[in-house]
């Protein structure tokens, strides 16, 4: 079965760079970001690592915590992690899950079940398909699924601003518009009538058409 969005995140259990891990007790009640790599020692992934490093007091103030998978083991994560504080300034704070049976990959369909038990001897061109980032709300629901090919770095500043509209959708009812940041104007989601508005949000609101109606961020 495919994972789509609201679905439950498979839980599983795995050895990370910090040590073993149940993933739904290690969630809490927190949100996650789990971004998967098809191999150590490979040039994108390095950066991407290294920026999720500099950038995490980012996603600890918005209650977010972040882990990586890699199809290798554990040790070799290690080592890697001093090439990404060589090259990157910051070296990956954050745990890191060895995929080496492939179980984790499978389990979040980003390999075929025939793609064998083991990562020995796989290539990253073999693995290319594990380039996911999941987002995952405290409900344990999977709420974003982006998938990158191997040769385009992820934007995680992207990953930030998704994660602000959703925390702040999740609480109030709005939507946000194409290219919103925090502090832009939100949309008031249809199933609020004008009479409902004009209480949820005192500051007003602009009706454009019947159906796209902002105000100012709550």
């Amino acid at each position: 079965m495919t994972l789509k969005l609201n679905d439950t995140a498979p839980d599983f259990e795995a050895q990370t760079t910090e040590g073993p891990i149940h993933f739904h007790a290690w969630a809490g009640d927190s949100w996650v970001v789990l971004f998967s790599h098809p191999k150590d020692f490979t040039p994108v992934c390095t950066t991407e690592l290294g920026e999720v490093a500099r950038l995490k007091p980012e996603f600890d103030k918005r209650n977010v915590k972040v882990i990586g998978l890699s199809v290798d083991p554990v040790e070799n994560h290690a080592r890697w992690a001093s090439d990404i504080a060589e090259t990157q300034g910051t070296a990956p704070n954050f745990p890191m899950i060895g995929d080496t049976e492939l179980k984790v990959s499978k389990l979040y369909d980003m390999l075929p079940a025939g793609a064998g038990e083991t990562s020995e001897g796989r290539t990253a061109a073999d693995n290319a398909t594990v380039r996911n980032v999941f987002i995952i709300g405290p409900d344990k629901k999977i709420k974003l699924i982006l998938v990158y090919p191997m040769t385009t770095g992820r934007n995680f500043d992207e990953v930030l601003r998704v994660i602000d509209s959703m925390q702040l959708t999740a609480k109030h009812r709005v939507a946000t518009p194409a290219n919103w940041t925090q502090g832009g104007d939100v949309i008031i989601v249809p199933a609020v009538s004008n009479e409902e508005a004009r209480a949820l949000f005192p500051a007003g609101f602009t009706e454009h058409k019947p159906y796209l109606r902002t105000t100012k961020q709550p």
